[in-house]
């Protein structure tokens, strides 16, 4: 059997983070080694997670870094064969969550599988949709390089707030990468297809983790997302843009609102474009000074060690 570690990023997680831990108490398969890493919390996150069984590594805040800082668990569980990760805001929806998950690595071909990822009951129609349209009921699915026509850059989609890696796979590729603003699992699907690996889509496995983002929100972190590809053209180059994608998703979202909340309408509008201005002002990102860029981003520590 697969040994399996599980690594959570954490930062004052808060009243919630209890019923988290109770969740992952509850599961049919628990994993064999438990790691934390905590950016300096100020409340009661890491002495919670001590009291469950973790193993917590504390870094401050300023260490923190997306890929770098889930690639430094890895290397810390290299007994383990399947590394889980997940986030403090991703409920377990059930108590075979994750041994659902792991069902996908009966395929040595697949080298990463993510799960569903459910709506908070109290998330608002905008969050509701962008969970639903991305992570569908229908049946699993695998995707392979050679999907990459009919999928475009969706061929790379996986999610850190679920989903699990086979190691040997994460290692074949080099790992995560050390120093990304986000988008760290894009990077590491697209290597792994590019190497013949698999990524496998688990509905079944579910979690619930949404966000009801702020007009502002929204433009920094697709400002970030569009400093990703910037620094990593090899993924358009290979997948293809996400100009199509994003079209069906506008699409979709405008009438699932016609449905359940039409007054929502011009907001999702605003959202749209303010999405496609901090993409586009994010692959630009390198004529702007340094500053602007740490107004504009949402990770905002990324620019204290990034040269311009």
């Amino acid at each position: 059997m697969n040994k399996v570690g599980l690594i959570v990023p954490t930062l004052n997680a808060g009243s919630p983070w209890k019923h988290w831990l109770k969740a992952l108490e509850q599961q049919t398969r628990k994993p064999d080694m438990l790691l934390v890493i905590d950016s300096m919390s100020s409340d009661s996150t890491a002495v919670l997670a001590l009291a469950y069984g973790f193993d917590v590594q504390v870094i401050t805040k300023s260490e923190f870094n997306h890929g770098g800082t889930r690639q430094a668990g890895v290397n810390r569980l290299s007994a383990m064969d399947i590394i889980v990760f997940l986030t403090q805001d991703a409920l377990l929806a059930a108590p075979d969550a994750i041994e659902k998950l792991l069902v996908g690595f009966d395929d040595e071909r697949v080298g990463a599988v993510y799960g569903r990822q459910l709506p908070h009951r109290n998330a608002g129609p905008i969050a509701a949709h962008a969970r639903l349209f991305n992570y569908p009921a229908d049946g699993g699915r695998q995707r392979a390089l050679k999907d990459r026509a009919r999928f475009g850059i969706k061929t790379a989609f996986i999610s850190n707030s679920f989903a699990a890696y086979r190691r040997s796979a994460l290692m074949q590729v080099g790992g995560f990468p050390v120093d990304t603003i986000m988008n760290e699992d894009t990077y590491v699907a697209g290597k792994m297809l590019l190497s013949g690996w698999r990524i496998a889509y688990c509905p079944d496995a579910q979690v619930f983790h949404s966000h009801d983002y702020g007009f502002l929100e929204e433009f920094r972190r697709y400002f970030d997302i569009g400093v990703f590809h910037a620094r990593t053209p090899w993924l358009q180059e290979t997948f293809g843009g996400a100009s199509g994608e994003g079209l069906r998703f506008v699409i979709s979202e405008m009438r699932y609102l016609m449905k359940h909340a039409p007054w929502l309408i011009p907001s999702a509008v605003l959202r749209t474009a303010l999405k496609w201005l901090g993409f586009k002002l994010g692959a630009l990102h390198q004529g702007l000074p340094q500053a602007i860029r740490r107004r504009f981003s949402l990770h905002k520590t990324y620019w204290l060690r990034t040269l311009p």
